[in-house]
């Protein structure tokens, strides 16, 4: 039951469970600098919106006090990992904005308002702190009350009683889903679908030329006022819309709309579906006790058979869930007797059925449903809890007393509280809601509330326009052993990886101990994948390994080697992709897999000798492209000698480069690359890495080659590497005193607030000012990321030295902290194919956010 003690004992999900206290604890608290004042306007709604690669857009109710400015008609969007850095768009909504919704990929966001405007909002340049309108509708004078996408057709589920299983397959499987609209071939017809308070139902399709195709319909014959409205989509491409016009005793609406395009025109066929009256109006007790329907939301967007409501009066509410059935439809007596006829089977009714009802609570301010896609199968609930694996399980309702609650999303019992940050809210449940004694002035309280797209955080906007990060329990609170949590997690960034969704809230729940044991199951569960989905994968989770592993102090200089590798396996398939065979009726393999295969076959330690067996005639390139990829070819020679220069150290203290010294494959890359540039230096000389040697004939490419061969033969076989004999090491010892070893710039400092809220202290934090941690040395955690206040500053994916004051627009990684340089300063081909490749992201797969010169 909803509001028992404590103490007390409900069920959940089938098992019995105890309600914990610390479900949820917030994280961080970001605030306005200049505290903006209220506005006094109770009736404007706040809205939030939690994008997959964990961009937050959110509006406030506020005005601010200097100059007077309503900040209600602005859109805030901030990345999850820099709260302080928003970027306020000047909408130019002239009313209240009351929808906010992003796209499917998370890079895309659709705002309306009361006037009847969507406008559709993108990054500029692809920075999530610029952004621009690219397209706009509108039904003049008509508030909108509801808004979302079309469906792509794309649906993932995920199968929690198949978690142990080694196949990524069975775990998260693609269901069969219609998209809303195709396009010849069947590819998916972008745009938007919009509900007005009129009944109208308008959509907007963006054509594959840039211009929107637009139509409005009635949702029915006789138009009525619509309060609350929501969409879903099912199966087969249909869109479900359900509607109330705010009064709970009035009938809850639902409509199936149909879109298509006839004649280069938009059309849409609505039809009606079965209705629902809310249980509490029909109950004697309660029967004018919650008047209004305050809050209307189908479970997901991808089932429109269930559907919350929420009924509300101004001392409390209470949350009904129900279900659309399929009921055989009961005959009259009258044709009872009859003889049937063969194969004729009982007619079936569509009709809705009360799933579950809360008891009386305090009045609720907020509702957020998860996005986690779990399977809600009678197994796959009781494999959750049984493993008290509860993401995905429960809904998040705010109370005016500044409260949440996380109810089980079917059966509607409360799986954990928590009690807000103002610490003057009374604990809920010592007694009835009404009875309880209220504070003198209004109480800090979330007017709006989203889930992460794995269910582990929420984050909520106050009264007062502060936005809270709150970390939920994956076991909602509940004692786990270690390798429960383990597996829990794994899951999850298992997950992400798979969909490409952004993993920063799963890296709320990592400790510094669990690093090291993630990291090795990670690598075992891909390794048991099949070799195409390896392929897919092969990035993404070295960029997962490189966020876990830079949690912990103990793992940080395994970061640099796994941003290294994404680096490395960049420049390798850039360079190799440069290669032409020299006639066009060539043979199955291209001249990068022949050099691989090439290089994996001759051991021999001389790069001349493993030169002479390729076809040098397929690596004849025009100088400006060689020359232009110097600095890429320099990094490689760089990292070579790096690598080697710092074998005999690694047995004392684990340094950035020991991840290298063991992995066969990446050796065996940088052996590749060596060749192919001994090849290109006997053309073109300048595109050669630069070495400052103490010996004038000294031949450093050869040296390092021998040396590199000599290490990779070593670790060659990974079942059974062998440790470096005392002559490579002897070698390696020698090596600063014949080459001056480069200082390596492996990673910018990250200056995200991931590494920092791992303790139970919540930050508190200001929009607009960067965050400092007070009384601790910032580079105290992690002293191989440290740099001097007169260091040279690096361009990170150009490999190239900016200088200390950096006067040119530079762009950083939300995830990894990568830096570069805004513009390209080269202008050949060969460096544009180069950077377009990190157009959009990062090699980590982050975003980017452009930085101020003083920052970069």
């Amino acid at each position: 039951v909803c509001g028992v003690s404590l103490h007390g004992w409900v069920e959940c999900g089938g098992g019995i469970s105890p309600v914990h206290e610390l479900t949820m604890e917030v994280v961080y608290m970001c605030e306005w600098e200049k505290r903006p004042k209220s506005n006094h306007r109770p009736s404007i709604p706040l809205v939030c919106a939690w994008s997959c690669r964990n961009l937050i857009a959110f509006t406030t109710d506020l005005k601010n006090e200097e100059d007077d400015k309503d900040l209600s008609h602005m859109i805030h969007i901030i990345d999850t990992e820099h709260p302080w850095d928003v970027y306020s768009i000047n909408s130019g909504h002239t009313e209240v904005i009351s929808c906010l919704e992003w796209d499917q990929s998370g890079s895309r966001l659709l705002s309306a308002d009361g006037d009847g405007q969507i406008k559709c909002w993108a990054m500029t340049e692809h920075l999530v702190n610029s952004w621009e309108s690219t397209q706009s509708s509108s039904v003049d004078g008509d508030p909108i009350v509801a808004l979302s996408w079309l469906h792509n057709g794309v649906k993932l589920a995920l199968h929690v009683e198949k978690s142990g299983s080694t196949n990524f397959g069975e775990k998260f499987s693609r269901v069969k889903f219609s998209p809303s609209l195709t396009l010849f071939g069947g590819k998916p017809m972008e745009g938007w679908l919009a509900v007005t308070v009129s009944g109208l139902v308008t959509v907007s399709l963006l054509k594959p030329n840039g211009t929107l195709l637009s139509a409005s319909e009635s949702l029915c014959r006789l138009r009525g006022r619509v309060a609350l409205a929501d969409i879903a989509f099912t199966g087969g491409g249909n869109i479900v819309v359900a509607a109330t016009d705010g009064s709970s005793s009035s009938p809850v609406q639902f409509y199936k709309v149909c879109v298509s395009v006839v004649n280069e025109k938009c059309r849409i066929d609505t039809e009606l579906l079965p209705s629902l009256f809310m249980r509490c109006t029909t109950d004697p007790v309660r029967k004018d006790k919650y008047p209004a329907v305050t809050h209307l939301k189908f479970l997901t967007r991808e089932n429109s058979e269930q559907v919350l409501l929420c009924a509300s009066s101004q001392m409390g509410s209470i949350v009904e869930c129900w279900s659309l059935r399929k009921e055989g439809l009961p005959v009259n007596n009258i044709f009872q007797h009859r003889s049937p006829v063969v194969g004729e089977k009982q007619p079936m009714i569509l009709k809705w059925r009360i799933l579950s009802a809360t008891n009386d609570l305090d009045r609720v301010s907020a509702v957020a449903l998860p996005k986690l896609p779990i399977s809600i199968s009678n197994t796959d609930l009781k494999v959750a809890s049984d493993t008290k694996f509860c993401p995905g399980l429960g809904l998040a309702l705010a109370f005016h007393d500044g409260s949440i609650h996380i109810l089980h999303r079917l059966s509607l019992h409360t799986m954990g509280m928590f009690y807000g940050t103002s610490g003057s809210s009374q604990r809920v449940g010592d007694e009835p809601a009404i009875k309880r004694q209220r504070a003198g002035g209004p109480t800090v309280h979330f007017k709006a509330l989203q889930f992460s797209w794995t269910s582990l955080a929420l984050v909520g906007v106050d009264n007062h326009g502060k936005l809270n990060m709150i970390r939920v329990s994956p076991s909602m609170g509940q004692m786990l052993d270690m390798n429960t949590l383990l597996r829990h997690l794994l899951f999850l960034l298992e997950y992400c990886m798979v969909t490409g969704y952004d993993w920063w809230d799963v890296l709320l729940h990592v400790q510094p101990s669990m690093v090291h044991n993630l990291v090795e199951k990670l690598h075992e569960e891909y390794m048991r994948q099949n070799q195409a989905l390896q392929q897919v994968l092969s990035t993404r989770i070295v960029a997962v390994k490189a966020s876990l592993c830079k949690l912990s102090s103990a793992t940080a200089a395994r970061a640099c080697d796994f941003h290294a590798k994404l680096l490395l396996i960049a420049i390798s398939s850039t360079l190799k992709s440069l290669l032409r065979p020299h006639v066009l009726n060539t043979p199955d393999k291209s001249p990068g897999d022949r050099l691989a295969e090439i290089c994996a076959k001759n051991t021999d330690t001389d790069i001349d000798k493993v030169m002479i067996n390729l076809k040098t005639e397929e690596f004849v390139l025009d100088g400006p492209p060689l020359q232009s990829l110097q600095q890429l070819i320099q990094w490689v020679g760089d990292f070579v000698l790096y690598l080697l220069s710092n074998l005999p150290n690694q047995g004392s203290i684990v340094r950035p480069g020991f991840g290298f010294l063991r992995d066969g494959p990446s050796l065996g890359m940088l052996r590749e690359m060596m060749v192919m540039i001994r090849i290109w230096g006997l053309l073109k000389p300048g595109c050669l890495p630069i070495y400052t040697a103490t010996s004038d004939n000294q031949d450093s490419m050869s040296l390092l080659f021998r040396l590199l061969t000599k290490l990779w033969l070593c670790s060659r076989d990974e079942s059974h590497p062998q440790e470096p004999d005392e002559t490579l090491l002897d070698e390696c010892c020698l090596l600063p005193s014949q080459l001056l070893v480069p200082s390596m710039d492996w990673l910018p400092i990250n200056d995200g607030v991931i590494t920092k809220i791992q303790s139970k202290h919540q930050l508190r934090l200001q929009f607009g000012k960067p965050y400092t941690l007070p009384g601790l040395n910032p580079n105290s955690q992690m002293e191989i990321f440290s740099r001097s206040p007169a260091s040279q500053r690096m361009d990170n994916l150009r490999c190239l030295h900016m200088g200390i004051s950096p006067t040119e627009d530079s762009k950083a990684c939300t995830r990894c902290g990568c830096v570069t340089m805004l513009r390209s300063p080269n202008k050949t081909n060969a460096m544009k194919q180069w950077e377009q490749r990190w157009i959009k992201n990062c090699l980590c797969g982050g975003l980017w956010r452009k930085i101020p010169h003083s920052l970069s």
